[in-house]
């Protein structure tokens, strides 16, 4: 028995208007609502004065589906609705299919830029001398065809005569740059081969011998592959590439973001230990000053003191010298001290070591604000995570990796950063209620409280150890008692975190994220506020208890002390906290398992060494090697540990935004809290007058005003620089003006990104009514032609039907 025959809606072509050929813009929603209302009506209207022409196909296998009582799209062989002519003519034309480049402008581009490469090179004659004869013919195409498909094949076939023209790298390099597929780059590479008789006779045409020729594309292979030796050396040479890789792959992106911190602030004291190294110690470690009379034996306590045979090396403020140090000037019989005016201008000291504490300090600041912004851009960028499900789980394989241990550290890295992104859906939970709402802000303010009232304690505890130590007489004589602050200190550091840990259990927060933010936010009030009673201890009391003594060097072996004893608890804590509860719980309790990283305390450990670093910068200048060293040690601790004594967090997390945290942290308390430090002691506090290269001066300040007057009586030829000192640096409306223009240009930038995301958010709604106006249009188009095939009667199964194709014979059952 024969099927019943399928009809194929074709509505006439639409006629061409001048007026309107302007496709909307895509940034005007009412217009594009218009323009679809517009073609809707259209459509319509031809169907309904013209009449809808019915074209007879034969039937496919799911076609039957499509002539139920519902009527709805046809159905192709695999279940896929199969629209008709006119829907896919009308498709074609909506303003979404339009927008952008489509294929033949990208060929079209293409074509032009191996026309370019073609003339450059002059290696055959150009298109406009081609003959008719050698172009595409349009017979072998159908009439009945698209216009714009024939002007796509047209442009493809001129590509592929482009192509054939150039060489074989040049070829490569146009088809590898080319926004096309994989199959259609392929099948335009297996075109553009020349056969090898004509690749022959062209080289014999040319001149161009094959033994040059062979020579050339080995000396080319030869470079690009030392090239990429070269290249993937640079990339070994990076610190800690496969220990990253190796971190991030076992315990995810939230342990792996503190390693990555730590990588940071390497960097950072190493570009702050360049200009202190070459300009202040290196010179004064080649003019040593004159020794004193009686210099300490060393005893092996200076390690942990700071004090003793190491207050008279270049890593304290006090050794160095206030002359100029190629001309030193004669030791006046009273004291020792020689006046800023002695000798000429070759290297003046102290000058040279104000100028180059602030220099370094103003580079560290444009590197953390350049660090801070690029953060910002990469953590916070505005984008769909819609898809990235699938990108992970279809793209994220680097098919390059070859060897098993790299294969299986990918394979690990992958299922954890999956683990991460479901972790997401799962944190999406319903309302809750009035009563537990209640109830949890109840339990979160208890809990705020208790905390805070620990570090109201502990600064309470710390502020009135260190009024102790003042009273005390024989404080700072004694080396053992110089560490009981710092032991008092670190000990207060170390033991609350775990108390913060304890109440943060009664919280019991729904997201980790959120946990280790808090988490953070504690530890971080608790060590600010301990290190502002330490600069008060330091600036307001000692200053004027050590009158006839080098107060500098006592801040710098205070800071100092901080440091190491910091060090050291750090030890204690990861062998005690992280080994020894392992097997407690493994052994003793017989848990499987092992205690998870702490990040919060951790990191704030690192920020918390690196302000030490930053205030003593001033009074130990060689205290950034210090936290080189510090920080080098304790990656390999750290990472050690890690490996045998933890397990990956329980609850896994995706941690995109927690480089950017570190960063601002270590921006706003920690740089910003040292800067004022150190600008308070360089513009209003005396130096001492025994010791230092501003032993003379009421401030160090002054040193720079010193200088100016010295230019002064130098000559007109370096007068210049008094009068930028005078108008720009001592007159502050310039310094108001650039602060005023820098708060300026910041408004302007914040006001421009908030303009790009609102742009960016506009433009995703209007993507998304487009799709709706898409469904809108393909259900109307087709509901159009479903009642137009209700309105006409089925024809007799026993008749024939109608061929598809004009002068080929019908079909018949």
């Amino acid at each position: 028995m024969a099927q019943p025959p399928v009809f194929v809606l074709s509505v006439p072509e639409t006629p061409d208007d001048p007026e309107g050929s302007q496709e909307p813009s895509p940034y005007d929603e009412s217009e594009v609502h218009d323009s679809f209302y517009q073609l809707i009506q259209e459509q319509s209207r031809w169907a309904a004065e013209e009449g809808l022409e019915l074209q007879q196909r034969e039937p496919g296998p799911g076609a039957l589906g499509a002539l139920g009582d519902d009527h709805q799209a046809l159905l192709g062989p695999e279940g896929v609705p199969v629209h008709s002519m006119a829907t896919l003519r009308i498709l074609a034309s909506m303003p979404s299919r339009t927008i952008g480049r489509s294929r033949g402008a990208i060929l079209s581009q293409l074509y032009n830029r191996t026309v370019r490469l073609r003339r450059r090179a002059a290696r055959r004659p150009q298109l406009r001398d081609v003959g008719r004869s050698a172009r595409p013919s349009l017979r072998l195409y159908d009439l009945e065809l698209d216009p714009l498909v024939l002007e796509e094949e047209e442009k493809r076939v001129l590509l592929v005569k482009e192509l054939q023209g150039l060489t074989v790298a040049q070829r490569d390099h146009v088809l590898r740059g080319m926004p096309l597929s994989l199959a259609e780059k392929r099948c335009l590479r297996e075109e553009s081969r020349t056969p090898r008789g004509k690749r022959r006779a062209r080289q014999g045409g040319r001149g161009l011998p094959s033994c040059c020729s062979q020579l050339q594309d080995s000396c080319v292979l030869a470079l690009h592959n030392l090239g990429l030796v070269l290249l993937s050396g640079l990339q070994a040479l990076k610190p800690w590439r496969y220990a990253l890789k190796r971190i991030g792959g076992q315990f995810g992106s939230s342990v792996l973001s503190y390693f990555l911190f730590l990588k940071t602030l390497l960097a950072f004291n190493a570009l702050l230990l360049l200009p202190l190294l070459a300009f202040i110690v290196g010179v004064q470690a080649a003019f040593p000053p004159a020794p004193p009379a009686s210099v300490p034996a060393f005893t092996g306590l200076e390690l942990l003191t700071g004090g003793g045979r190491f207050a008279h090396t270049v890593l304290y403020y006090g050794y160095y010298s206030n002359a100029t140090l190629s001309q030193p000037c004669a030791s006046p019989p009273d004291g020792g001290q020689c006046p800023p005016e002695a000798g000429g201008l070759p290297y003046n000291m102290p000058l040279a070591y104000l100028f180059t504490v602030g220099v370094a300090f103003f580079i560290t600041c444009i590197t953390l604000v350049y660090s801070m912004s690029r953060s910002f851009g990469e953590s916070y960028r505005v984008g769909s995570t819609s898809g990235v499900h699938a990108i992970s789980v279809f793209c994220s394989w680097d098919y390059k990796v070859t060897q098993k241990w790299a294969s299986r550290l990918q394979h690990d890295n992958i299922r954890t950063q999956l683990k991460e992104l479901l972790a997401v859906w799962q944190l999406r939970r319903g309302p809750r209620s009035m009563c537990w709402r209640l109830r949890r802000v109840a339990v979160l303010g208890l809990v705020w409280l208790l905390c805070l009232g620990t570090t109201l304690g502990c600064t309470v505890a710390v502020y009135s150890f260190s009024e102790l130590m003042i009273k005390s007489p024989g404080s700072t004589e004694r080396e053992g008692a110089l560490l009981a602050l710092p032991l008092v200190v670190c000990l207060l550091n170390l033991g609350a975190p775990y108390l913060y840990r304890g109440l943060a259990a009664l919280e019991r927060h729904d997201s980790p994220v959120l946990e280790v933010y808090v988490a953070i936010c504690r530890n971080l009030i608790l060590k600010m506020v301990t290190l502002g009673i330490l600069c008060y201890h330091w600036l307001g009391r000692r200053v004027g208890t050590l009158r006839d003594q080098c107060w500098e060097n006592f801040v710098g072996q205070e800071l100092y002390r901080l440091m190491v004893m910091d060090f050291l608890f750090t030890l204690l804590d990861t062998l005690f906290g992280e080994l020894v509860w392992r097997l407690i719980s493994e052994r003793t309790l017989k848990r499987r398992g092992k205690p998870e990283f702490d990040i919060a305390g951790n990191v704030l450990e690192l920020i918390y060494g690196q302000t030490l670093t930053w205030l003593g910068v001033l009074f130990s200048p060689l205290l950034p090697a210090m936290q080189i060293i510090k920080l080098l040690l304790l990656f390999y601790v750290k990472k050690t540990s890690l490996m045998a004594n933890c397990q990956a967090p329980r609850r896994p997390w995706k941690a995109s935004h927690m480089s950017t945290v570190f960063i601002s942290l270590l921006c706003f308390p920690s740089f910003l809290g040292a800067a004022i430090f150190l600008c308070y002691a360089v513009w209003q506090v005396k130096p001492s007058s025994i010791c230092g290269p501003f032993r003379t001066l009421d401030t160090m300040y002054e040193a720079g005003k010193v200088w100016v007057r010295h230019l002064e009586r130098a000559g007109p030829r370096v007068s210049w620089l008094p009068w930028i000192h005078r108008y720009l640096l001592e007159n502050t409306f310039p310094i108001y003006l650039v602060s005023a223009l820098l708060l300026a240009v910041i408004y302007l930038n914040i006001q421009v990104v908030k303009g790009q995301r609102k742009v960016i958010c506009l433009l995703k709604e209007q993507i998304s009514n487009e799709g709706e106006d898409k469904i809108f249009l393909i259900n109307k188009l087709q509901s159009v032609y479903e009642r137009k095939e209700r309105s006409r009667p089925l024809p007799d199964p026993g008749t024939s039907l109608p061929s598809l194709y004009p002068g080929r014979p019908g079909r018949s059952s």
